[in-house]
């Protein structure tokens, strides 16, 4: 019998097997794969998976959810880990991981960015978000999607769309359609910023008013002249940055702090 769903979780549980099966082709799970589900609730994708692994982790908040998660698999084979995942430590995971999970709408983004904190470690991470939230993760410049998630998250990973899931794949339904995001760290020579932290204030400072120009919005950090010197014009917004250029801005303000 399927638990009821708790609102301040933001459950929505897959139970459609069609879908199911089609996430765990999409991961491709190997029998020795190190990984980790996050949010597994009732075990809808936990006991596929851990029918082609070896062993797997879980990390997931639910006291009555965990409870039934330990009751149902064997402890040799399944590690649930009883936390909130936004407080989650991956290191004891290992050097090379691989991170999957149905993720509740409510703390997708924190988590995609604590993630992030883990790249040099990841081998992947396969997620069923909010499609929205994916249009997000995966847009290009000039897009209405396209800000501070999009820039963050493709400046640490190669991101791929894999499917839409509907809300009728779950119970209870959600309101918005559903989609399969794959983010694969970057190779460690790609073009990175002088400054890791220093990236991330001039993102977070170029969209924190979208509609203003870059000469307004990034006015703490650059001149407008130094910015127009970069052959960037400082009228433009920031929606309409390139990855490159954001690293470009980044370098140059860093460098004249």
């Amino acid at each position: 019998m399927l638990p009821k769903a708790k609102k301040k979780f933001g459950q929505h549980f897959l139970t459609d097997r069609h879908y199911i099966e089609r996430i765990v082709n999409a991961i491709a799970p190997m029998p020795d794969d190190v990984m980790i589900e996050i949010g597994p609730g009732p075990g809808a994708l936990t006991a596929p998976l851990l029918d082609r692994l070896k062993h797997l982790h879980a990390v997931e908040i639910d006291r009555d959810l965990a409870s039934a998660l330990r009751a149902r698999f064997a402890a040799e084979k399944f590690t649930l880990h009883a936390c909130d995942v936004l407080e989650f430590d991956f290191a004891p995971l290992g050097p090379r991981f691989r991170c999957v999970g149905n993720l509740p709408y409510n703390i997708s983004t924190p988590f995609l960015f604590h993630l992030a904190s883990y790249e040099s470690t990841l081998i992947d991470g396969t997620f069923m978000l909010q499609k929205e939230v994916v249009d997000r993760m995966v847009a290009a410049p000039d897009t209405e999607a396209y800000g501070r998630l999009s820039v963050m998250l493709q400046y640490r990973f190669a991101m791929k769309r894999i499917f839409d899931v509907p809300p009728g794949a779950f119970t209870p339904p959600p309101k918005v359609n559903s989609a399969i995001v794959r983010m694969m760290p970057l190779p460690t020579d790609r073009m990175r910023a002088r400054d890791d932290a220093h990236f991330a204030a001039i993102v977070t400072a170029g969209f924190g008013q979208r509609r203003k120009t870059l000469s307004n919005t990034l006015k703490p950090y650059l001149p407008a002249a130094a910015i127009e010197a970069l052959g960037i014009d400082p009228k433009r917004r920031a929606e309409t940055l390139s990855l490159e250029e954001f690293i470009r801005l980044a370098d140059v303000s860093v460098a004249a702090i």
